[in-house]
């Protein structure tokens, strides 16, 4: 008899050769449930896509916030539905454009935004109003959203009216990415200041996206992606309800992003389980029945680090099937990586078929033609289950830890990513895991696509933009309400506050951030 090699999934789940009603036990009632219905296994809208499709949301930023419009203005055209928005690694750390840190990044890997003006750029013709731009901001997403917020208020819109999200998920990027700029506890309050503002001022802003992106980018399993993630909104959840704020007040506006990968029952699985804990949590652990607090809503990015600079067109092939695994587990927006984003940022070629790759999905495959089509397989639903208990175990593990901050702290979380890269790693080295046109059908001459070029003279350009706008505000304005926002930091007023009456008045990113390092400190990892 002829011996079946043993298989399993990325997070090390045995597969069985065949699945049977012998090998799944599933409750209908508690464990999937109609669409629409606790625990949102299957979804969380009756209907789904056949109400409205996903919205695609092309993620775009690079070079001057000019460049960074007419990207915009393209996408629009060719059918995208949804803002996502770049920023470069200055923005991100707090620096502006002529900072000596800034040098050699400026535009690079996303838009220089320094100052409002830029941000007004960056918006130019966009209808605030009609359109919802995702911002993909940390350890400055505070500022980020007051600079959007009064682009629409110097434009007369209301801002009641503005949507979009922010990610300020600054403890992933602890664990995974490294874009952090103040210690974890200070960073944690300027979040849930977050959260209160925006329940005053932007009530249709969500407050945060709490991203396994990231995470699963550094290396981790579709598992440890869920569990990390999910510690890292109960963390959130914990710290507002410190800070006085009623969970059904902030609740319904946190929403997650996943990633996508490649393999697809286990990413579709992915999704379900993480609808299904996290309605638990929200039910079990902290009482709400509202179902809006319960659900899960999320974006999802296919996997940049899936993506190969050998045979760069074979990703499209890895980007389709990782849109589907979205598409069949239920996501509320995607975005499609450009085929050769292994090389550089995304042509505008490439752009255009990363989205007719959502378009192709939605308008000719029939995905969106009923609610979660996989639901009842022998296969998914046992994924499901398993990745529920494996993310589950690190839960229980965190949580004896005394949290995600605690176990960011200590360097679990970390470990543990470097732990399943490191496994990942030696199998494709080794043969074990195949990545066509790397270790498997490799080609000996390849075709080099063409490349996304940056300007280098960006950086003098948004500088001098910097300097000249220092001369011409009125500097007493922005020294007192910089001093505002310091005293607010230093004690236990809402920074979001101040922090607008000095972008109102001028006043820089770098110096908003500048202002905060002075009362928070910055993070240095031991």
């Amino acid at each position: 008899m002829t011996r079946v090699s043993a298989r399993q999934t990325d997070s090390e789940i045995p597969i069985e050769p065949v699945y049977s009603p012998e090998t799944t036990s599933v409750d209908y009632a508690k464990d999937l449930g109609d669409p629409g219905v606790f625990p949102f296994t299957r979804g969380i809208y009756p209907e789904m896509y056949r109400r409205r499709s996903w919205t695609m949301r092309q993620y775009a930023g690079f070079g001057t916030a000019e460049s960074t419009n007419e990207r915009f203005h393209f996408l629009l055209a060719n059918g995208q539905t949804g803002l996502s928005c770049a920023f470069d690694l200055p923005t991100q750390m707090g620096y502006d454009a002529d900072h000596p840190r800034a040098d050699g990044e400026v535009g690079r890997v996303g838009v220089a935004i320094s100052s409002v003006e830029d941000m007004h750029r960056l918006l130019k013709g966009i209808p605030l109003d009609q359109v919802t731009t995702s911002m993909t901001i940390n350890a400055t997403a505070a500022t980020l959203l007051l600079l959007y917020q009064l682009v629409a208020e110097e434009t007369n819109v209301d801002p009641s009216k503005i949507g979009g999200t922010i990610q300020n998920d600054i403890l992933k990027e602890y664990a995974a990415r490294g874009t952090y700029i103040y210690p974890p506890r200070p960073s944690m309050r300027i979040i849930t200041d977050i959260f209160a503002y925006c329940q005053r001022e932007l009530p249709h802003f969500n407050t945060i996206s709490i991203s396994g992106y990231h995470i699963r980018e550094a290396g981790s399993t579709a598992a440890q992606e869920l569990a990390f993630t999910i510690a890292n909104g109960i963390a959130y959840v914990e710290a507002a309800l410190a800070a006085g704020l009623a969970i059904d007040d902030f609740a319904p506006r946190l929403s997650f992003f996943w990633n996508a990968h490649n393999n697809l029952f286990e990413e579709v699985a992915k999704f379900r389980a993480a609808r299904r804990i996290w309605a638990h949590l929200m039910r079990d652990r902290f009482h709400t029945d509202d179902p809006r607090s319960q659900l899960m809503r999320f974006h999802t990015q296919t996997g940049g680090s899936t993506l190969t600079a050998q045979q760069p067109e074979v990703n499209l092939v890895r980007v389709s099937v990782q849109a589907l695994a979205a598409a069949l587990g239920g996501t509320q927006s995607l975005h499609t990586n450009g085929y050769d984003e292994a090389l550089g940022l995304p042509t505008e070629k490439a752009a255009r078929l990363a989205l007719r790759t959502q378009q192709v999905i939605a308008y000719e495959t029939g995905v969106t033609d009923t609610v979660d089509p996989l639901a009842g397989s022998y296969y998914v639903e046992s994924l499901t289950t398993a990745i529920e208990e494996k993310a589950q175990h690190y839960l229980d593990e965190i949580d004896g830890q005394g949290g995600a901050v605690a176990a960011i702290e200590r360097g679990f979380i970390q470990q543990e990513i470097e732990r399943a890269a490191y496994a990942y790693t030696r199998a494709v080295d080794a043969g074990e895991k195949v990545i066509v046109g790397v270790n498997r059908f490799v080609d000996e001459q390849e075709i080099s696509p063409e490349v996304f070029p940056i300007d280098p003279a960006l950086q003098r350009q948004q500088a001098d933009r910097v300097q000249e706008l220092r001369r011409r505000r009125d500097q007493h304005s922005v020294d007192l309400a910089l001093a505002e926002l310091r005293t607010a930091a230093e004690g236990t007023d809402n920074v979001c506050y101040p922090m607008k009456r000095a972008l109102a008045a001028r006043a820089t990113l770098g110096e908003v951030a500048d202002t905060l390092r002075g009362v928070f400190g910055t993070y240095a990892p031991t």
